[in-house]
């Protein structure tokens, strides 16, 4: 069930960017805009290097390899995820309409559909997690 959930959760999260794309409200002029979708960019560069090739997966999926809390991981569990939702909110915001705003909201929202179940497979996998997971925030440091 979990692994269906983290499926579900990854189409919002397409659904959501295809339709940011469809409504041209996903790129921006904004020098602030185009500043922050590259610090998103170079978070999702930086967990990608960090957690290495096993992080390339459709469903929930805990890998072997040891639980990995250098780099990004160091200040959110999530940074790739985050980077993610920090992409898509900078241009949502540029374009701001309730579309945007519903679509970015779609993407958070399959997001959190893949963070939820995937953390609970890690816990199981990775006993060490609900430490990590006590000490270090989801997406924002300090604050979730």
């Amino acid at each position: 069930m979990l692994k269906v959930l983290s499926v579900l959760g990854l189409l919002l999260m397409i659904s959501g960017l295809l339709g940011l794309i469809a409504t041209q409200s996903l790129f921006s002029r904004s020098p602030l805009v185009i500043v922050v979708q590259v610090a998103a960019v170079a978070l999702m560069v930086w967990a990608r290097v960090t957690f290495g090739r096993r992080s390339f997966h459709a469903t929930a999926n805990p890998t072997e390899g040891g639980l990995v809390t250098t780099g990004p991981y160091r200040f959110v569990r999530h940074p790739i995820y985050t980077a993610v939702c920090l992409f898509v909110f900078a241009g949502a915001l540029a374009h701001v309409s309730l579309t945007a705003a519903g679509l970015a909201l779609l993407v958070f929202l399959g997001a959190l559909g893949r963070m939820l179940p995937e953390e609970r497979l890690v816990r199981q996998w990775y006993p060490e997690y609900a430490e990590y997971a006590a000490r270090t925030k989801r997406m924002l440091p300090l604050v979730f």
